[in-house]
């Protein structure tokens, strides 16, 4: 495990999240809602000056919209993935707010490189269904360890519902068919989007070996949000309950 702050001065670190964000948004449209739920949950709960633990960060997705919202608010980014972190380390680079910690969250040892023993809030987004049901429910073991009590852990993913396959599969044939004209009137897809970044000279070497670790995509489990649920009542939360859904996503709030 690391701790970083690396920079690179000459990429316009700005187009590479916005790029991600509109690469993101064709899988989900409205993913500007669900971040708007979590941090009104957050705010709820913790309050405006919350410290947060940015769980599978990714690009500091939710770091950059935590920040806009409560400025007073401190973020610590855990991924793997070298070339979404160089891009969240050169975007908040020079921000003491803000720190980034490279480690894999399947490894039990992972929030040993944490720079706080316990945070206000641990947040995630489009991420945890990387991991099968086992390995995921020993990380909500984790999570729940490093919450404080009264503290709260968000997770926003692809949670499905095996009794109502009708009703998936209709959901799932409608939104497809937006994808594909949306990608037909020009919009990047996940594949393509990664060849933009192994086409850069700042991300080629990062991007290369994040292939080494992840492979193309890692497809684990999605779960429904009851199962979600039930286990991380098991690990230790006091009440847990979805507080926005759509018909193929939940945001699952555990308040510890």
């Amino acid at each position: 495990m690391t701790t970083t702050t690396g920079t690179n001065a000459g990429t316009d670190w700005n187009a590479w999240q916005e790029s991600w964000d509109r690469q993101q948004e064709w899988y989900l449209p409205d993913r500007e809602e669900r971040f708007r739920v979590m941090l009104d949950m957050v705010e709820a709960l913790v309050g405006p000056a919350p410290r947060v633990l940015d769980l599978a960060c990714g690009t500091g997705s939710i770091t950059a919209r935590l920040l806009d919202r409560f400025p007073e608010a401190t973020s610590t980014g855990v991924d793997l993935d070298p070339a979404l972190l160089a891009i969240a380390e050169g975007t908040f680079a020079g921000d003491d707010r803000v720190t980034f910690v490279t480690a894999d969250l399947k490894d039990p040892q992972w929030a040993g490189g944490l720079p706080y023993d316990s945070y206000d809030a641990v947040l995630t987004a489009t991420a945890l269904h990387w991991l099968h049901s086992d390995p995921l429910a020993d990380l909500y073991g984790r999570i729940a360890e490093v919450v404080r009590d009264g503290g709260l852990f968000m997770n926003a993913d692809h949670m499905i519902d095996d009794s109502t396959p009708r009703i998936n599969a209709a959901e799932r044939a409608l939104r497809h068919a937006r994808m594909d004209q949306a990608k037909q009137n020009g919009v990047v897809d996940w594949a393509q989007w990664w060849q933009l970044a192994a086409q850069d000279p700042v991300l080629a070497g990062p991007t290369a070996r994040r292939f080494e670790i992840y492979g193309e995509h890692a497809e684990g489990d999605t779960p429904s949000a009851e199962w979600h649920a039930r286990v991380l009542r098991d690990k230790g939360f006091a009440e847990v309950r979805p507080v926005w859904c759509s018909p193929s996503d939940t945001l699952l709030l555990a308040l510890k």
